[in-house]
């Protein structure tokens, strides 16, 4: 039952840190043949070839009738052109976020890819974050939503600000959660290290009056990825990182004046909720292969990929007008 023509063939376009996440995840899996990587600097495509026994090319037009699925792991620039390639050639295409920076492309890859009968999946990894997909049962009619996603700058990212680059992974969450239309969004920013949003603050206010409060930087010398949802009868802390949640529930509060101090306390019962964790990259390609290959439903809906993008792409063009050098 080795035999190679009962794997899915999957290639990888771009190995940089990305990319190799995926390259990895690819050879680790046994119903999937690894056959091609590639990209532009011929040594670091042949050095990581090398290292998963597989191929390496330096123009993608060479998987074209190699592959059956392709992960497109580019910069934003890129994305429109290569995944409309592979989409036409047949191949299905999970393609790294933002699926463009441009909202008329991204369509046109989802009518490409619906006009085929192909998977065109997004590359939103939080998604298939474990402590994320508990979040989904626990929330119902959140009213504040305060979301962190901060870290150093990166060099390395050059073509996105951080609203594209780690914004957009808060805001697809959000919009997930939250069971009503955007009404309002608010922004604020600074271009600190680079000519384009590299701290944003936005507000998103939603018609059912749940409020979103998304900070996002890459100015911050610690990195931190969290969020916490306050409804009536709980607050919900989540740490993506260690993949944890936190249940705050039954809360209470008094404070004593004496001679000395004013001391306050506070008191709630504290839920931890067990959390499977795995690797949500693994995760996520798996579903990309279940729905390429057995036709499974995509676990978000099409309109929902469209939105997460339209709204990110609205913070940006507001941060431009709104942002303080």
């Amino acid at each position: 039952m080795n035999d190679k023509m009962n794997k899915v063939r999957a290639g990888v376009i771009g190995v940089g840190r990305m990319g190799r996440y995926h390259v990895r995840v690819y050879s680790e899996l046994f119903n999937t043949d690894l056959v091609g990587i590639v990209d532009i600097d011929s040594k670091k495509g042949n050095d990581i070839a090398e290292r998963y026994n597989t191929l390496s090319y330096t123009d993608y037009y060479q998987l074209f009738n190699k592959v059956d699925i392709v992960s497109i792991c580019v910069p934003t620039s890129l994305h429109y052109k290569i995944a409309r390639d592979f989409l036409e050639a047949g191949v299905n295409v999970l393609l790294e976020k933002p699926i463009s920076d441009n909202m008329d492309n991204a369509k046109v890859l989802f009518r490409i890819a619906d006009d085929k009968g192909l998977t065109l999946h997004v590359g939103h990894v939080e998604r298939f974050n474990g402590a994320v997909q508990e979040l989904k049962k626990i929330v119902k009619d959140p009213i504040l939503i305060e979301s962190r996603r901060m870290g150093p700058f990166d060099s390395r990212i050059q073509d996105d600000g951080v609203v594209m680059d780690l914004m957009i992974h808060d805001i697809d969450i959000i919009l997930n959660l939250v069971n009503s239309e955007v009404d309002t969004i608010n922004v604020m920013g600074s271009s600190v290290f680079s000519d384009k949003d590299d701290l944003a603050n936005v507000q998103i206010c939603f018609k059912d009056r749940c409020i979103a409060n998304i900070v996002a930087s890459r100015v911050t010398q610690n990195k931190i990825r969290t969020m916490a949802i306050t409804q009536k009868d709980a607050y919900v802390f989540l740490d993506y990182t260690d993949q944890d949640i936190h249940i705050h529930r039954q809360a209470s509060s008094e404070h004593r004046l004496t001679k000395e101090e004013l001391r306050y306390k506070q008191e709630s019962f504290i839920e931890r909720i067990f959390v499977h964790r795995d690797n949500p990259l693994k995760l996520e390609i798996l579903h990309f292969i279940d729905c390429s290959t057995n036709g499974t439903p995509r676990s978000i809906p099409i309109d929902k990929e469209l939105m997460s993008l339209s709204v990110a792409l609205e913070v940006v063009e507001k941060f431009k007008g709104n942002s303080r050098f």
